[in-house]
């Protein structure tokens, strides 16, 4: 059993949250929720012991594995997919060469009444207690087993990672945390870039495999599928509940109408006790009942109603500048990575006021012709921009290249430019960053909070072609649906990468598919493309 017992977290002063304490028991899957920047994935790295709060601790038993995916990666590109998955082994495979190297001295030297000859074979009876004790595993079979149901192919176990995007990354260190075995399981928004049959397998093995296992996510789908308790942190408090998550929003909305209830019974006698005091406070026959009063108020504890989330993101793109007919035209464009081809002679014409979304499943190459566009990669054929393109981008892992030494405030003052300087308050206002939370250090920001913040950088200059690669991600549903209308008023060219099928839904007007290396034209929006494809969502795309 690992328990949180009274953990408290402040900033300049205000506490995130105060005295939180629950126990985390085997066959546990927990959905952490609460509003953005409530705190959750705070509490996640505190007790994955990737930080430390102000007060209280995290009580963990000896030998037991904590295993933590956070919402962003900063993976090295030093090793190919398989090397960096079998790293789930290292401390095993480190006992093993430690053991050998004790052996190995034993076997040479001759000080055998030494103090340090003693020492040594202290070290190897410990270090083989504890090896032995692991079952026997077959490495390389448990490496490709979890690769491959995480939808990687042979072919892509000898490439490097650093020809993979932050989705298949996440995954690779998904493969990791799973090898491990871990006592507990800590999942960041594990499924955002994951396509249907990923995260299926994933929700198998949790179910069937996991002990136990803590997740933040925004698919209520993936939630209700694996979780059997649910912990709201609100208000700097938490509210546990032995429910999956939509049976928890049924006893939070009664829970509400109770404390609201109660609320509202407790004012009324407040105001009974004081219209009392109010009229007899000078009279000499009731100066015992008055005081008795007095004092019955001041013990009175007001009742609190629990928040319910009323913030509005106030999100408008700046009137979109007149570009060229044809703001992207590709003619034979095709992506190479060693010998895996992504992309082979693609061509494509986006025209002025387009909106397009790109759809496929995951490693296709949606992502890799965002990229060609943006001059990111190098690649044959040919990509040429119209006259007077203006792009605004939003990368995929554009919350995690937010510098995060920084502060909010720094963050949008060091790209502001003209008159807009003189309005960075107001526009961090706009976007939920007000009072405190302006100061507050990149780092410290919530996923939401971070992909709020770097949105701002395409509100800053008039732009008239948009390009988001998968700009819900660690969005919360309302804020989705603020990010949509946004978009439905702005009057440029669009590009959207998207799973999302309702965001993309009466936002995307036609259709390109990615597929065996080509893209697919289709004159129409989501609701026809899937009509015609005779699919019920965009998950299909995937598993085709």
């Amino acid at each position: 059993m690992i328990s949180v017992d009274a953990v408290t977290v402040e900033f300049n002063g205000s506490a995130l949250f105060s005295n939180i304490s629950f126990n985390i028991n085997d066959n546990d899957r927990i959905a952490l929720m609460g509003k953005n920047g409530a705190g959750k994935s705070t509490l996640l790295k505190i007790i994955a012991g990737a930080s430390k709060p102000t007060r209280g601790k995290v009580s963990v038993p000896k030998d037991a594995v904590i295993a933590y995916l956070p919402q962003h990666l900063l993976t090295e590109d030093n090793a190919t997919v398989f090397e960096e998955a079998s790293k789930a082994f290292a401390k095993i495979l480190d006992m093993k060469k430690k053991m050998d190297e004790f052996n190995h001295q034993l076997e040479t030297r001759t000080d055998y009444e030494s103090d340090d000859y003693a020492k040594i074979i202290e070290q190897v009876s410990e270090l083989s207690e504890k090896y032995y004790s692991v079952e026997e595993i077959n490495f390389d079979a448990e490496v490709e087993k979890t690769l491959m149901g995480l939808g990687f192919l042979r072919s892509d176990f000898t490439r490097p990672t650093k020809e993979f995007s932050g989705g298949w990354r996440m995954r690779i260190e998904l493969a990791k945390i799973l090898l491990q075995k871990p006592d507990l399981v800590l999942l960041d928004e594990p499924t955002n870039h994951m396509d249907i049959d990923s995260i299926q397998w994933l929700e198998d093995f949790l179910i069937h495999n996991a002990k136990a296992v803590i997740v933040i996510s925004h698919d209520k789908t993936f939630v209700d599928n694996i979780t059997n308790r649910t912990i709201e942190v609100t208000q700097g408090r938490i509210y546990d509940y032995k429910a999956k998550y939509t049976h928890y929003l049924q006893l939070r909305k009664e829970r509400r109408e109770q404390q609201q209830k109660q609320f509202d019974d407790q004012q009324k006698q407040i105001a009974d006790i004081q219209g009392f005091i109010d009229r007899f406070k000078g009279t000499y026959s009731k100066t015992l009942q008055v005081q008795s009063r007095v004092k019955t108020l001041e013990k009175i504890e007001i009742i609190e109603v629990d928040e319910v989330d009323s913030s509005a993101l106030n999100l408008k793109f700046p009137p979109a500048p007149r570009s060229g007919n044809y703001p992207v035209i590709i003619e034979g464009l095709t992506k190479k990575y060693g010998e895996h081809t992504v992309l082979k002679d693609v061509s494509l014409t986006i025209s002025r006021g387009e909106r397009i979304a790109f759809l496929g499943k995951n490693g296709e190459g949606k992502s890799t012709l965002v990229k060609a566009i943006m001059s990111e990669i190098e690649h044959e054929g040919k990509v040429q921009l119209g006259h007077g393109s203006l792009i605004g981008y939003f990368a995929q892992n554009q919350a995690s290249l937010l510098d995060e030494s920084l502060t909010v405030f720094q963050t949008v003052d060091q790209i502001a430019v003209g008159d807009v300087r003189t309005k960075i308050k107001d526009i961090l206002g706009a976007f939920m960053f007000s009072g405190d939370a302006i100061d507050k250090k990149v780092k410290m920001l919530s996923g939401g909070e971070k992909t709020r913040l770097a949105m701002i950088k395409l509100l800053l200059l008039p732009v008239n072609l948009l390009i988001l690669d998968e700009p819900t991600n660690h969005l919360d549903i309302k804020t989705k649906d603020i990010l949509k209308e946004a978009l439905i008023a702005f009057d440029g060219t669009m590009i959207l990468v998207s799973h999302d099928r309702d965001f993309l839904d009466g936002l995307a007007t036609k259709v390109f598919e990615f597929g065996n290396k080509r893209v697919k034209e289709h004159f129409e929006d989501i609701t026809g493309f899937l009509r015609n494809k005779k699919m019920e969502n965009l998950r299909e795309i995937e598993r085709k």
